[in-house]
C-alpha cells in the first residue's frame, strides 16, 4: 500500500473483494480469517509504533509507515467494515492528531473514513464515545482545510444520521456558516468594494464550502432540523450560493460552484432550476470563461454521477438482501430517470468541451461522458462522433480512453459503430 500511494489502490480493493466473495457460501473461510489476523496485527503494530514514539524524541511525527498502516486498515474497512468494528475505539483518538505535515492530514482523513464505515455497525456504542467523535469531528471541520472538512462532514453524516440522531448539534453548525454567508451577502449588496469583504474573504470561502458539504450529507428541510419552520432551506441555500457565483473574484465563484455541486447531490432536482441550467451551460459554452470554472462544473457533474452510481449499487444490494420478489428494475429506473434527464440538459455543452484547447477540460469532459455511457443514461449515438474525434487527441491517455469507450459501445450494441 505504501508503494502504491501515487498509483491508486483499485487493484488491492478488487483483490480483497474477489477473494472474500469467492468464499461467501463456503463453510471454511480462510481469507476472512487471514483478513481478521492482518487487521488485528496492523492495529497492534500502530499501537506499538505509538509507544515507541512516546519513548523517543520524535513525538508527534507521523511517518509514512503509520499512514500506510492506517490507509491499509481503511481499504479493509471499505470492503469488509465488520473487520474493524472492535477497533473503532482504538482509532478514535487519532482524530485529535496535531496537524502540521501532509502525513498528519492523511492520518485524520483515513481515520474519519474508517469511523464513517464502522461506527454505524457497532452494537450499543457508549454515549461518551459517540459524543467525543462528534466533538472531535466538529473541531476539525471548523479548523482545517477542504479535504479534512469533506471527510469529517461525511463521517459526521454517518454518525448522526445512522446512530446518534444528534440533529441539534449539526443544525447549530449549519446555522453558524449559513448565518455568516447571509451577513456577507448583505454587506456585499450594500458595498461590493468594501474592505470588510476583502478582510473576510477566508471566512467567505470556508462558509461557501462548509454549507455545501453539510447540505450534501444532511437534509435540512427535515423537521428534525428546522422544526415547524415553513422556510425552504434548500431554496435559501441555492439562492445564497447562486449569489456568490456572480462575484467578481474567481476564487469565490469557484467555491460557490463547489458548494452548489455538493447541494445537488442531496437535491438533484435543483439542477432543473432555470438559473442553474443557465449558469452551468454558460460556463461550459463561453469560450472566454475561466478554465477553473469549466473544470469545476464538469467535476460537479462527475461527482453527482459517481454518487448516483454508488447509491444505485447500494440500493441494488439492499433489495437483493431484502426481497427477491420486489421489482428491482423499477426501483433503479426512477433514480436513473432523474440522472438521464439531468445529463440531457448539459450533454451538448459537455461534448463540446471535448474540443477545448486545455487538456484538463477535455479530461473531465471525457470522464463525465464515460460515466454517463456506463450508466446507460444516454444513447451512444449522441456521443460516437465526438469519441471518434477524440481519437486524434494529442494526449495518448485521452485517445486510449475514447477508444475504450468506443469498444464498450460496440460490445453493447453489436456492430453499431461499423454501421
Amino acid at each position: 500500500v505504501a508503494a502504491c500511494r501515487d498509483t491508486g489502490y483499485d487493484w488491492f480493493e478488487q483483490l480483497l473483494q474477489n477473494l472474500l466473495k469467492s468464499e461467501e457460501d463456503a463453510s471454511y473461510k480462510p481469507v476472512k480469517k487471514a483478513c481478521t489476523q492482518l487487521v488485528d496485527n496492523l492495529v497492534e503494530h500502530i499501537l506499538k509504533y505509538e509507544e515507541s514514539l512516546s519513548d523517543s524524541d520524535n513525538k508527534g511525527v507521523n511517518s509514512g509507515r503509520l499512514v500506510a498502516c492506517i490507509t491499509t486498515l481503511f481499504l479493509f474497512s471499505k470492503i469488509r467494515p465488520q473487520l474493524m468494528v472492535k477497533h473503532a475505539m482504538t482509532m478514535q483518538p487519532y482524530l485529535t492528531t496535531k496537524c502540521s505535515t501532509q502525513n498528519d492530514f492523511m492520518v485524520i482523513c483515513n481515520v474519519a473514513k474508517i469511523l464513517e464505515l464502522v461506527v454505524p455497525l457497532m452494537e450499543h456504542p457508549s454515549e461518551t464515545f459517540l459524543a467525543t467523535i462528534e466533538e472531535d469531528l466538529m473541531k476539525l471541520i471548523i479548523k482545517y482545510g477542504m479535504t479534512v472538512v469533506q471527510h469529517c462532514v461525511s463521517c459526521l453524516g454517518a454518525v448522526v444520521n445512522k446512530v446518534t440522531q444528534n440533529y441539534k448539534f449539526v443544525w447549530a453548525c449549519f446555522n453558524r456558516y449559513y448565518g455568516a454567508l447571509s451577513k456577507l451577502k448583505s454587506q456585499h449588496q450594500e458595498d461590493p468594494n468594501s474592505t470588510i469583504l476583502t478582510a473576510n474573504k477566508p471566512a467567505l470561502l470556508r462558509s461557501l464550502f462548509t454549507v455545501g458539504a453539510l447540505c450534501r450529507h444532511f437534509d435540512f428541510d427535515q423537521e428534525d432540523f428546522k422544526g415547524n419552520s415553513k422556510v425552504n432551506i434548500k431554496d435559501k441555500v441555492l439562492e445564497l450560493l447562486m449569489y456568490f457565483t456572480k462575484h467578481s473574484d474567481e476564487e469565490v465563484q469557484t467555491k460557490a460552484i463547489i458548494g452548489l455541486g455538493f447541494a445537488f447531490i442531496q437535491h438533484p432536482s435543483l439542477m432543473f432550476e432555470q438559473e442553474v441550467k443557465t449558469l452551468y451551460n454558460s460556463i461550459l459554452s463561453d469560450k472566454n470563461c475561466s478554465v477553473n470554472l469549466k473544470i469545476q462544473v464538469l467535476k460537479n457533474l462527475q461527482t453527482y454521477l459517481q454518487e448516483e452510481d454508488t447509491r444505485m449499487q447500494q440500493a441494488d444490494r439492499d433489495w437483493k438482501k431484502v426481497a427477491k420478489q420486489e421489482d428491482l428494475k423499477e426501483m433503479g429506473d426512477i433514480s436513473s430517470g432523474m440522472s438521464s434527464s439531468i445529463m440531457q440538459l448539459y450533454l451538448k455543452q459537455v461534448l463540446e468541451a471535448f474540443f477545448h484547447n486545455q487538456s484538463s477540460v477535455r479530461h473531465f469532459a471525457l470522464n463525465v461522458i464515460a460515466l454517463t455511457l456506463n450508466q446507460g443514461l444516454i444513447h451512444p449515438v449522441q456521443c460516437v462522433p465526438y469519441l471518434i474525434a477524440m481519437g486524434t487527441d494529442p494526449e495518448p491517455s485521452m485517445r486510449n480512453k475514447a477508444d475504450q469507450q468506443l469498444v464498450e459501445i460496440d460490445k453493447k450494441y453489436a456492430g453499431f459503430i461499423h454501421v
